[in-house]
């Protein structure tokens, strides 16, 4: 089902230079090539970006409701 979406199946190949159409297309084509090379810290950087931003998503509804992104400790300096 592709839900009246366009998709760039150019990324199945390596050949899209932006993100695929899908939701974090790009870092799932990172992840699939980490897990076909040989590098195994580029595996461990694409699979914690994935889950990151995995969880980001599924939390986004309370974050909001609750206000907790004002708190992100990530942006202090």
């Amino acid at each position: 089902m592709t839900h009246n979406r366009d998709y760039d199946l150019n990324a199945v190949i390596g050949a899209a230079q932006s993100d695929p159409g899908v939701p974090h297309g790009r870092l799932l084509v990172e992840f699939a090539e980490a897990v076909l090379g040989k590098d195994e810290a580029a595996l461990t950087r694409a699979r914690a970006a994935l889950s990151e931003a995995q969880k980001a998503e599924v939390s986004a509804d309370f974050r909001a409701a609750l206000g907790v992104d004002r708190f992100d400790v990530a942006t202090r300096t």
